[in-house]
């Protein structure tokens, strides 16, 4: 699949690029493509979770009423969780939601959703470029020239740029990312996947490897 280079300025450049199909041209692996994006959010949460069973709540272990004659049932304890400030049953507690998966499965994953965005012509080469310093205004007027301004975008680097990461930072529906660190969650999160010369080989001897 041939793709023109763009310039920053949305034009093309005059030469064009060949995605290789074993990256960017397979049949995509839905399941493998949930597996990664369930260990990536699984490994987004801190499971610091915490609520107090009635063993840790504070209150006094006086018995509340007499056993019997009250017409009502026995209680025992005001930390028992049928009273309001009682422990919980079963609450949540600390816990480590991540889990492993093979790189192969993870590899396929990346590659299947590479495979999707290129199928939809979602997919775009960018010569290098560099900004001469951290402007915001600067990046969105790239992303406007490269009409994708209003779209979610992840822009894959060989090597991460201070002055290209800073200048999208702030911009909630950008980001940059090295080619070695892309993963299967950002490419499908994004609407468009921009592509600099230099990262397109690092991506595709990466997933091949």
């Amino acid at each position: 699949m041939k793709v023109a280079v763009l310039n920053t300025s949305g034009k093309e450049a005059g030469r064009s690029v060949t995605l290789d199909a074993d990256v960017f041209g397979i049949e995509p692996n839905d399941h493998a493509i949930y597996l990664d994006v369930k260990q990536y959010l699984a490994n987004q949460r801190q499971g610091t979770h915490k609520a107090k069973e009635r063993n840790e709540v504070a209150g006094s272990t006086k018995k509340l009423k007499r056993q019997k004659g009250t017409g009502g049932a026995r209680a025992g304890s005001i930390k028992s969780p049928l009273f309001v400030g009682g422990g919980r049953v079963f609450g949540p507690r600390p816990r480590d939601y991540s889990f492993k998966l093979n790189k192969k499965l993870k590899s396929l994953a990346k590659k299947s959703a590479l495979s999707y965005k290129a199928k939809d012509n979602n997919v775009f080469v960018v010569e290098d470029f560099t900004l001469e310093s951290p402007k915001t205004k600067d990046y969105i007027n790239i992303l406007g020239a490269l009409s994708v301004a209003d779209k979610k975008t992840v822009l894959i680097t060989s090597d991460i740029d201070k002055n290209l990461y800073l200048s999208s930072r702030n911009l909630k529906p950008a980001k940059v990312v090295k080619a070695v660190d892309i993963n299967t969650y950002d490419i499908l999160n994004a609407h468009c996947i921009l592509l600099t010369e230099s990262a397109l080989p690092i991506v595709e001897n990466t997933l091949k490897a």
